[in-house]
């Protein structure tokens, strides 16, 4: 999501009918190289205060995200799950943060700041920082994995365009190896809204996103309910101090065949 500079997983729609994906919890075993990724003593301590709230282990392992993968973490805000991604595929992996042009144009520095610095920085030499318009988006190689974390709903706004998402969604599949995955996070609107409130609450209609994402050739293969939240009435914007940190969010897996 986008603070502009002048101004968590499913929802209550329901579970999808087992036809359509299967319903995932967390794995009851965490991967080593995950849990020591989450507990990396370089992380920052604001960080590591949002774990109880997006449970990094559970949507981590639910991705399927293991050593040596090339994966793009799309939109990566301050870099929190750039950070976890790049300990979990190691030296032999690769991740790519990418930031959109539109997002360093219009949004606070701040929101990016920590992604930025991030390249920087000692022990993450496997993290690229890539910044270009949403519509010249590609990977520099083929990725097993692209995670994007509450962001989605904004490629929809103003501030990004809006973008042409059945353009991006394209690429993003075209960005993957066949067998990949596309992971989703975002913030659930209520049932039938479709886009209605991307650009006032920062949620979306999960079965909007559905049929976007499956129009560019996507398998919905999963959803894990680990961020539900059946308290949020999908009617506070996700900025509202009686949800912010709390609110419902969907967690999506697709599938490149």
């Amino acid at each position: 999501m986008c603070v502009k500079l002048h101004w968590f997983v499913v929802g209550a729609f329901g579970l999808m009918a087992p036809s359509a994906g299967v319903l995932a919890d967390a794995a009851p075993g965490i991967p080593a190289a995950l849990a020591a990724a989450i507990a990396d003593p370089r992380r920052p301590a604001e960080q590591v205060k949002l774990d109880p709230m997006r449970k990094p282990a559970a949507v981590v392992a639910f991705a399927g995200v293991k050593p040596g993968d090339h994966v793009a973490d799309f939109m990566p805000g301050n870099a929190y799950f750039t950070r976890i991604l790049s300990d979990v595929v190691g030296p032999a992996g690769r991740v790519y943060a990418f930031i959109p042009a539109e997002q360093v144009a219009n949004c606070a520095p701040s929101e990016i700041a920590g992604t930025r610095a991030l390249a920087h920085e000692q022990g993450y030499a496997n993290v690229t920082v890539l910044t270009d318009s949403i519509a010249n988006f590609r990977a520099p190689e083929p990725l097993d994995v692209l995670w994007t974390a509450l962001n989605y709903h904004d490629l929809h706004d103003s501030f990004m365009g809006p973008a042409n998402v059945a353009a991006l969604n394209k690429r993003i599949f075209d960005a993957l190896k066949p067998g990949g995955f596309f992971l989703v996070i975002d913030h659930v609107a209520a049932s039938g809204s479709g886009l209605r409130d991307t650009e006032t609450l920062h949620r979306i209609d999960p079965m909007q996103m559905r049929r976007e994402i499956e129009a560019a050739g996507f398998i919905f293969e999963a959803q894990s309910n680990v961020l539900r939240n059946a308290d949020d009435d999908h009617t506070r914007a996700v900025f509202d101090p009686m949800v912010r940190g709390k609110t419902d969010q969907m967690v999506f897996r697709f599938r490149r065949p």
